[in-house]
């Protein structure tokens, strides 16, 4: 195995901006300290880190975790272990190919390398691409965590917000191949085309001028007292209106750009429905290594028949980010941009 350097280039945050494309255009390579493994801990040599809303969120400081700044960004990746501190799992780990979600106090997957945790990390099957296991935790784990909530909550059918996203693509997907009801929200027309040429059988677009009834009438047809929200600010209170009674929003995202959610008691109380949040990292650690084990094999196996796909959009090396980043904001339906951080 190659010797680790000391230091190695990253794509780097040097302060948040609210504006998210001045945030963007403010990234730059700069040489990284590569740190040593600590107990539990393992060090990655990234071939591939996707690009996700979430990181983009960060960009502006309005993500959930934020980090002491300057700091590489990046959520998630895939590469080899080249170093792991003491610890069985971290030890086994080593020289075989990960995907991985990073720490929330150190540099992220943005760069040559990056330092987490071993139980971070899921090793990859051969028939899985690198490419495809650079997104393998944060939109498959997050789709498949909050199905099996669904189905522990015993919900007969479930509302997916920003439906035409990676991530709500995953939710059609794996639902459609479960026979889980689904109700799937967009907001221009040409994004519901695209999930009804997916097999969605229910698709409303939040730009018609019916879309609140049509939900209400939906929602309370296929009883869906469960939804996954991606875009907080007035979304949850809009689904809690129109879900049944005893409902629940569970919030992953913020597409709609600020911590802020105003909150409107009334279906709350009439209803007895309420808001909650989903963050992949807490469920991934309450969820117990044999069902994180279960999960991450499912994840692999909807990649391999394909069940699951990523669509990518362009690749690019640090030196091409910036700009690479930029294009994702502009059609994020149209795929992902992929940082190839030993790409030239």
């Amino acid at each position: 195995m190659p010797s680790v350097p000391k230091s190695a280039r990253a794509l780097v945050l040097d302060e948040y901006n609210l504006d998210h494309i001045e945030a963007i255009r403010s990234l730059h390579v700069a040489e990284r300290p590569i740190p040593t493994p600590g107990p539990g801990e393992v060090l990655v040599r990234v071939e591939a880190a996707a690009c996700n809303p979430s990181d983009l969120l960060f960009l502006t400081g309005n993500y959930v975790s934020a980090k002491d700044l300057p700091s590489a960004p990046g959520w998630e990746g895939a590469g080899t272990v080249v170093a792991a501190g003491p610890g069985l799992f971290g030890s086994f780990l080593k020289g075989r190919r990960v995907a991985f979600g990073t720490l929330e106090t150190s540099d992220g997957s943005w760069g040559e390398y990056c330092l987490t945790e071993a139980k971070r990390c899921i090793p990859v099957a051969k028939d899985i691409s690198t490419e495809q296991a650079a997104d393998l935790i944060v939109n498959p784990m997050t789709a498949i965590g909050m199905l099996a909530e669904a189905r522990k909550g015993k919900h007969r059918a479930a509302i997916s917000t920003a439906g035409a996203s990676q991530l709500g693509r995953m939710v059609l997907a794996l639902a459609k191949r479960e026979g889980y009801p689904v109700i799937h929200t967009v907001r221009r027309p040409e994004q519901a085309e695209l999930l009804r040429s997916l097999g969605a059988d229910h698709v409303l677009d939040s730009s018609s001028p019916d879309f609140e009834s049509e939900l209400s009438s939906k929602a309370n047809d296929l009883r869906a007292t469960i939804a996954f929200d991606a875009i907080a600010g007035e979304s949850p209170n809009q689904l809690l209106e129109a879900m049944p009674p005893l409902s629940k929003v569970l919030v992953y995202g913020v597409l709609a750009g600020s911590q802020e959610m105003p909150m409107n008691v009334g279906p709350v109380l009439s209803k007895a429905s309420g808001i909650e949040g989903f963050y992949l990292i807490h469920w991934m650690e309450n969820a117990g290594p044999l069902q994180l084990l279960f999960a991450a094999r499912k994840a692999q196996r909807l990649f391999a028949d394909g069940t699951f796909k990523t669509q990518i959009a362009r690749r690019v090396s640090l030196e091409d980010a910036v700009s690479g980043i930029e294009a994702y904001v502009q059609d994020m339906t149209g795929g992902k941009t992929l940082i190839c951080p030993q790409q030239k």
